[in-house]
């Protein structure tokens, strides 16, 4: 049954790894934690999941907008150092301060703290997200642990596993403020992490899925850490007094090869007797852009990490001014879970202040809105009480859209305004809570919305994501369940060609039928019924984009742990308002 928008608004608020059996029940049969009323904390706590909402205030309305962010610094970058890695405070000692030839501060060390890179262990969407996998699998719980931790946590479990140990994130592991590797954990995606990454085995099978190569061998203080130029002796004796690294020069840091390593992953999967029945390839941004034009020059750096004007003296200290220089904010799209960390950012020990989410929010946001894809309405008519309108988006990026991790969705939001501005037609209308009406999957966690080719009804939505099923063929969002995807729309790159295709890339559902959904984009008609509403009327088309799926966060809530608690409170709390990738009105006369 389809939840009408009001009660979507007045109801309910609103970057993995796991459980068998889909669930289907409708949202009403799994009540929503109310929305939590959380106090940052002035100071630092001392573990990244200390900080569980202080408040829960039952009864009161979600809001539209996020709690208001009082200004604060971040706490200090971690200065950390073991064997095989230095924390990013060794690292910004120097590289802080950098300008470049337009007077913009670029610093490596300002820009990266507020990206999700920075904050790939405190996220506190994936930490919720393993503790549901353990929970659904507790027979599989060091292997999920460790797992995750190869990408989330890299220096530490690289650290542990190289002493005989493994990735332990929950319940005395890493993310415990008394672990050895806790500091190493908490930094994330750091420096000394990506610069000492080999090239051995770029592009190959083994290197996915967290199978970066880094030396082993060599002895603190004499390790090398690679960077695309040359280093003259004199600094690069500086650099390893300071970090313990040598500067070796090589290119390969600049090639798409070597973000890869984690952003190609392939998950085992489950058959329902909890049996491990095969893998699942998760996310496979890599493999997309293989298969498109984009891999003929274009990289991932390109777009992720913007160049910045001109060259840049990259250290405080000194030293020749050098270019092409890679700004380290690493833009993506989770605006979201940017919004979280901003607003929660004391309670969660950030190491960035507001103004730099603020900021690579803002980044974000740009990046989604101005340089992914564009909507059009090709053609509109008006003939016989119906009005007709063909909607096309074309893509402007070198992998699916969206891509990575399968709970972000983009969908067409259509609406049909007459004369008097009243609404005559409305599909992909969405709450704070980011429930899309008219959306199957997010009013029934067993269902799912088909692809469409033409739109007819308020209850068809057109949504590019991916769809998952375990081995029993039932809709789910684990991913130790994920056997195939029953649907995969997202919108295809530039040249990617879907027949040729390999299956782990493949179109699925019934956009591989469709002969106007190819790469580089879809095309839909929309047909509707005007009745007796007066013109001329107004199209819209927007296309919209949310990291985070209404049906992805409903279905932590069957679990009751610490870490799901404090998510779903900051769900509540930070409404999940899609970002708007581009949009189009037409005016249609009678």
């Amino acid at each position: 049954m389809k939840r009408s928008r009001v009660l979507v608004f007045t109801l309910l608020l609103g970057a993995g790894c796991a459980g068998l059996q889909p669930l289907p029940v409708e949202p009403t049969a799994l009540p929503p934690l109310p929305p939590a009323t959380l106090v940052p904390s002035p100071t630092s706590t001392p573990s990244a999941l200390s900080a569980a909402p202080e408040e829960v205030i039952a009864g009161e309305p979600a809001p539209a907008q996020p709690p208001p962010v009082e200004d604060y610094a971040g706490l200090p970058l971690p200065t950390d150092r073991g064997e095989f890695f230095s924390a990013s405070g060794a690292c910004a000692i120097c590289h802080t301060r950098l300008v470049d030839a337009g007077g913009a501060d670029v610093s490596i060390d300002a820009f990266w703290r507020s990206t999700m890179m920075a904050n790939a262990a405190r996220d506190p969407y994936w930490q919720a997200a393993v503790r549901e996998e353990v929970l659904d699998h507790p027979a599989l719980g060091a292997v999920i642990e460790d797992t995750c931790a190869k990408c989330h946590m890299p220096m530490a479990r690289f650290t542990a596993v190289t002493a005989g140990g493994q990735g332990d994130v929950l319940d005395g592991g890493f993310l415990e403020a008394g672990h050895e590797f806790h500091g190493l954990a908490l930094d994330g995606v750091s420096c000394t992490l990506c610069h000492q990454v080999e090239e051995d085995n770029f592009g190959e099978v083994e290197g996915f899925s967290g199978g970066y190569v880094v030396d082993p061998d060599l002895p603190a203080g004499e390790r090398l850490n690679y960077g695309p130029f040359p280093v003259a002796k004199a600094r690069a004796a500086e650099m390893q007094m300071a970090s313990g690294f040598w500067p070796t020069e090589s290119i390969h840091v600049e090639q798409a090869e070597l973000c890869a390593t984690c952003h190609t992953l392939y998950t085992p999967y489950v058959d329902a007797k909890g049996q491990v029945a095969g893998e699942f390839p998760e996310q496979t941004p890599y493999l997309e852009w293989r298969h498109s034009d984009y891999a003929d020059g274009i990289a991932c750096q390109d777009c992720h990490m913007p160049l910045a004007q001109g060259k840049v003296q990259l250290s405080m200290t000194g030293g020749p001014a050098r270019g092409p220089f890679f700004r380290h904010d690493f833009v993506g799209g989770n605006v979201f879970m940017l919004d979280v960390l901003n607003t929660f950012g004391p309670n969660i020990g950030v190491t960035a202040g507001s103004e730099g989410f603020f900021a690579t929010r803002e980044r974000a946001l740009d990046q989604i809105g101005q340089r992914t894809a564009s909507v059009d309405i090709e053609s509109a008519t008006l003939a016989d009480g119906r009005l007709t309108a063909v909607v096309s988006v074309e893509s402007q990026v070198g992998h699916k859209f969206p891509s990575g991790f399968p709970s972000r969705r983009a969908w067409l939001h259509v609406t049909v305004v007459d004369a008097g501005d009243r609404i005559v037609f409305e599909s992909g209308a969405f709450g704070p809570d980011g429930f899309i009406d008219g959306n199957d999957n997010d009013a029934d966690a067993a269902a799912y919305e088909s692809h469409y080719t033409t739109i007819v009804s308020p209850d068809q939505v057109q949504v590019y994501e991916a769809i998952m099923r375990n081995t029993e063929e039932g809709v789910t969002t684990a991913l130790l369940e994920a056997a195939e995807y029953v649907k995969d729309n997202r919108l295809l790159p530039a040249g990617f060609d879907k027949e040729t295709a390999p299956a782990d890339v493949g179109v699925y559902g019934e956009a591989a039928s469709d002969a106007d959904f190819q790469g580089g984009g879809d095309r839909v008609e929309v047909v509707i019924a005007v009745g007796d509403a007066q013109g001329p009327f107004v199209v819209t088309a927007e296309l919209l984009y949310q990291s985070i799926g209404y049906r992805w966060a409903q279905n932590m809530q069957r679990h009751e742990a610490d870490e799901i608690t404090r998510f779903m409170g900051y769900y509540w709390a930070v409404p999940n308002i899609p970002a708007v990738v581009a949009s189009v009105t037409l005016k249609v006369e009678d």
